[in-house]
């Protein structure tokens, strides 16, 4: 028995989910939070709740050639602010997830990823007078670490959707792009892997799970490989739209579906 058959997908839909793992590989290196469109395509073909397990391990191995491409470039400082919080809301959404249906789910990171994207848009208009920051700026403070933290850990866990809430973050910190894209590599890195027990427990990766994955991940690698070439070809201003536009898609995908 094939992996179509045990999902129960047609060839037209195991299409759209390669298309889908393309576009993890090339979000994860070139144009973060564009892999909203990938979370939407996942849980149009597959059962919302088993898509995020699906999902996952083809995260992982965006965040593996990720982390290959871009290593040289991370920020540690502002990754180790960013673990505790994100924990807390790794377990926060765990928890939600217990009893939260799809219906619930989808709206509340859907307004999530909107507000994020607003707040964001909001604060770099204020900004748009003053030079732009050529580093990352360290007096960002505690509680908006802190509040990016919950949310990026509570929507990751609950629907994979972490990655625009930390797009956000790190564009109002004043990272550049390749900054942008090494600390966000490592951070997603390690929150995914630490996420596969919570889900194994829930029971949303399985053996059919991981076996429509290692269909998947093939596709992966292109959609790196495409990343890579473009992102040298994006302009800062152009990079920091392309990221807010992939949120309000992922966000207003969400709320409407």
């Amino acid at each position: 028995m094939n992996t179509m058959t045990l999902w129960h997908i047609s060839h037209w839909e195991f299409a759209a989910l390669a298309a889908a793992a393309m576009l993890v590989g090339f979000s994860k290196t070139a144009v973060s939070g564009a892999n909203t469109v990938s979370l939407a395509i996942f849980a149009a073909v597959l059962p919302a709740r088993a898509s995020t397990g699906v999902l996952l391990p083809v995260l992982i191995v965006g965040d593996v050639l990720a982390v290959l491409t871009y290593r040289r470039h991370a920020h540690w400082p502002t990754l180790w602010k960013l673990f505790p919080a994100v924990a807390g809301g790794v377990v926060v959404g765990t928890v939600f997830l217990m009893w939260a249906d799809d219906e619930i789910v989808r709206t509340s990171i859907g307004a999530i990823l909107l507000l994020m994207a607003g707040v964001t848009v909001w604060r770099r208009r204020k900004a748009e007078a003053e030079e732009e920051p050529d580093s990352v700026d360290t007096r960002t403070g505690r509680f908006k670490a802190r509040s990016y933290g919950v949310l990026g850990g509570f929507t990751t866990m609950v629907a994979n959707a972490g990655g625009p809430v930390m797009s956000m973050y790190l564009l109002s910190a004043g990272f550049r792009k390749l900054g942008f894209l090494g600390t966000s590599a490592f951070f997603f890195l390690i929150v995914n892997v630490s996420k596969v027990p919570f889900s194994v427990g829930l029971g949303l990766i399985d053996g059919h799970s991981l076996l429509l994955d290692a269909a998947l991940a093939a596709f992966v690698v292109p959609g790196a490989f495409i990343g890579k070439w473009a992102v040298n070809r994006i302009n800062q201003r152009l990079f920091e739209q392309l990221v807010i536009g992939a949120t309000v898609l992922g966000g207003a995908q969400l709320l409407l579906r």
